[in-house]
């Protein structure tokens, strides 16, 4: 071979040897890049927000979408004195309300890109006892339970800066505290926990009067919580000292209340149940019992309402659960431990509806849970 034609050849295997380097270069560099965003993907989180009353604080978590771990964020700075409990966030993520139970007013907080809360304006007064804090489906309206002044506080909602106006306050009979709104934004349920009613209302969508129906409906010893299945047709309702769930067709046409066949369901070898929560499906129904530090899963029969425990229910949680509530993604459920001042998380099967602990739960909040919500 003449030095030309040598010379040709090594080129020739250069250029080849080149090529090969340029494509492995590209391989590695797509398997980092798509590396780096399975890890996004698998960091990637939502916000929650839960109150500590004892620190007189809110707390920012965030929910890793993937795996339901909970990570304590920033807190807001303590105020003694005002014992936050309930609280709401609008439609856009963009103010908290806060309930302050000792000192009868709420706060109204802005929401930061990262979820961090900045305190918007002064706090507004309302009635004593500030309990449970929801806004209509509409989103122009906050209402709030006042356990000792027995009232419902309106206020519309300004959504350019979150600004509260009273609209009124409406007679709710005795001790108020949970309260849930129709899908339909058009019926208020509330519960007085001392007389063993449910106060109903219509609510007026275009001014966010309130109009009582004609009488209470009765329940169980001691309701402590409520529920609305998704579709509306179906109003849940934990009954503390009886330790069951008293379940309620609701008319579509009159809100009205009738009991359903079976009703009221017990709880087996479980008690205190203190809070409802219903799947984003509609498929079951959990309940967090106070006294047995534990929670209780049933199927809603479609169409019947009827109620059906899951199989191992109840499933164990911390001390003294005191809220449930599901995430609004649908795969994940949370509970608040008042005695154990953590937060337990749990998958659940989207078809039998099975609890499993999450990896890590129960997870840390550094004081006693009051209440939570998860941004949507």
């Amino acid at each position: 071979m003449s030095f030309r034609r040598a010379a040709r050849a090594a080129l020739a295997g250069r250029s080849r040897v080149n090529w090969i380097l340029v494509i492995a270069t590209l391989v590695l560099a797509g398997l980092s890049v798509s590396c780096g965003n399975s890890s996004k993907t698998s960091s990637a989180s939502h916000n929650a927000y839960v109150t500590l009353p004892q620190k007189g604080s809110v707390a920012l978590l965030r929910l890793n979408d993937s795996t339901g771990v909970l990570s304590l964020g920033a807190q807001t700075p303590s105020v003694l004195g005002t014992s936050p409990t309930g609280l709401a966030l609008d439609a856009g993520k963009k103010f908290l309300y806060v309930g302050n139970a000792a000192a009868n007013t709420v706060s109204i907080f802005n929401v930061a890109g990262d979820g961090t809360l900045t305190q918007s304006a002064n706090d507004v007064p309302v009635g004593s006892g500030p309990r449970t804090l929801l806004i209509d489906p509409s989103g122009k309206y906050l209402l709030i339970t006042n356990s000792f002044s027995n009232s419902v506080s309106v206020f519309s909602i300004d959504s350019g800066s979150g600004a509260l106006t009273s609209v009124g306050s409406f007679d709710a009979n005795s001790s108020p505290t949970d309260l849930k709104i129709s899908p339909a934004g058009n019926f208020v349920y509330v519960v007085n926990s001392d007389a063993d009613l449910i106060t109903a209302f219509s609510l007026d969508t275009a001014t966010g009067h309130l109009t009582p129906f004609p009488a209470p409906f009765p329940t169980g010893k001691g309701i402590a919580g409520l529920a609305i299945d998704p579709s509306g047709h179906f109003l849940y309702a934990a009954n503390f000292v009886d330790s069951t769930i008293s379940v309620y067709a609701i008319n579509p046409a009159t809100g009205v209340l009738s009991a359903i066949p079976g009703s009221p369901y017990g709880l087996g070898t479980a008690t205190g149940p203190r809070a409802i929560a219903i799947d984003p499906s509609g498929a079951f129904l959990y309940v967090a019992n106070q006294n047995s530090n534990n929670v209780s899963g049933f199927t809603i029969a479609a169409g019947t309402g009827q109620l059906t425990a899951i199989s191992n229910s109840p499933f164990s949680a911390g001390t003294g659960p005191l809220f449930v509530l599901a995430e609004p993604a649908g795969k994940f459920l949370y509970v608040g431990n008042q005695g154990s001042t953590n937060v337990s998380g749990y998958t659940y099967d989207s078809t039998t509806g099975v609890l499993t602990a999450i990896s890590g739960s129960p997870f840390t909040i550094g004081s006693t849970p009051g209440a939570m919500i998860i941004t949507h």
